[in-house]
């Protein structure tokens, strides 16, 4: 008896605990209903400023209190003989943008803002660097995320595009507009390519005695179907359309990178990083890391960053889930504890 009570009183509170978190996301998804999204600001921080603290973290641990006392003194009498070269020499800037493509590349969404703030402020010797990943995705998305790279070549604006993982398809496609492409050893390059592939239900449908119908104007409006009975003209037409896009490919590279033997990079395959510079395809093995440490020597670094704000459900939802998640792992161990 004294068990049967024990467990009814358990799933009670478990019962009722379920019923209060159900009923607070219901609040939640009622109010996130209702709020508009949040609005998108700008970021621009000292990556500068973090990597001399990290130099001052680790000599504090490193060097003994007389290494220090050292150090710091010539730090200083430095900083002194550049406060009077300053006015004689001409300050630069290096941007830094991170862009990590989705195949659908929605964050040109971001990278256009970010482009757009810089192209505010920059000065003919400052420098971008884009930090790159992506595998690529639709060709005009990845087209607009190219573009928007352009308009810094366009007003004469240093661009260095660095690839530490992969920039493969429209990922290279957006690293070949750059003046200068880095690579990490074994990041992949390439995959100068285009292709397109979709189910066909047709014959299961069939099977199934259900009809489908598909009504166009136009000769070409759909050429291949996931549904109904595709044809060798439509497969035939398809096929042409993804060869003129990977002809505009073609093309796009060849523009950017005249040195490159387009016939032999454009046949849909990737290389890694030390393979890629042999083919012209990048100008550097260095990893990005290494370029901002270089770059820190010579000139202020800063992080642009676009991003959205959430608004006050999407904060919430984020609490609440993990609200959720710390009492169901209570209710684990309460449960293990009462059938031990």
């Amino acid at each position: 008896m004294e068990f049967l009570y024990e467990y009814g009183l358990f799933t009670a509170k478990a019962i009722t605990i379920v019923v209060a978190l159900l009923l607070a996301i219901g609040g939640i998804i009622s109010l996130a209903s209702k709020q508009k999204s949040g609005k998108g600001h700008l970021e621009i921080t000292s990556l500068s400023e973090k990597l001399e603290d990290v130099a001052d973290y680790s000599r504090s641990m490193l060097l003994t209190k007389e290494q220090l006392k050292k150090h710091n003194k010539e730090q200083k009498k430095a900083e002194k003989q550049q406060k009077k070269s300053a006015e004689d020499q001409v300050s630069s800037h290096l941007f830094v943008i991170d862009f990590k493509g989705s195949m659908d590349a929605h964050e040109v969404e971001y990278l256009r803002e970010e482009i757009t703030a810089i192209l505010t402020i920059a000065k003919p010797e400052d420098e971008v660097l884009v930090r790159l990943e992506s595998g690529g995705g639709v060709v005009h998305g990845y087209g607009l995320a190219a573009s928007q790279l352009q308009r810094l070549c366009d007003k004469k604006i240093k661009l260095t595009v660095a690839v530490d993982k992969v920039a493969a398809s429209g990922g290279y496609m957006m690293a070949c507009v750059a003046d200068r492409v880095l690579a990490a050893k074994f990041a992949i390059i390439g995959s100068i390519g285009v292709i397109a592939q979709l189910p066909n239900f047709n014959k299961l449908l069939k099977k199934s005695n259900i009809e489908w119908e598909q009504h166009t104007a136009g000769e070409f409006k759909r050429t291949l179907t996931m549904f109904g009975e595709n044809n060798e003209q439509g497969r035939e037409k398809f096929k042409e359309e993804l060869e003129e896009v990977h002809q505009m490919f073609k093309g796009f590279v060849q523009e950017h990178r005249p040195e490159l033997d387009i016939s032999k990079v454009a046949t849909g395959e990737y290389w890694y990083g030390s393979r890629a510079l042999e083919l012209g395809l990048v100008d550097e093995i260095q990893t990005s890391d290494d370029y901002l440490l270089r770059a820190n020597e010579q000139r202020k670094i800063y992080s642009v960053k676009y991003s959205m704000k959430k608004n006050i459900a999407e904060r919430l939802g984020f609490a609440a889930s993990t609200a959720i998640e710390s009492v169901l792992v209570k209710l684990w161990s309460m449960q293990n504890n009462l059938f031990k």
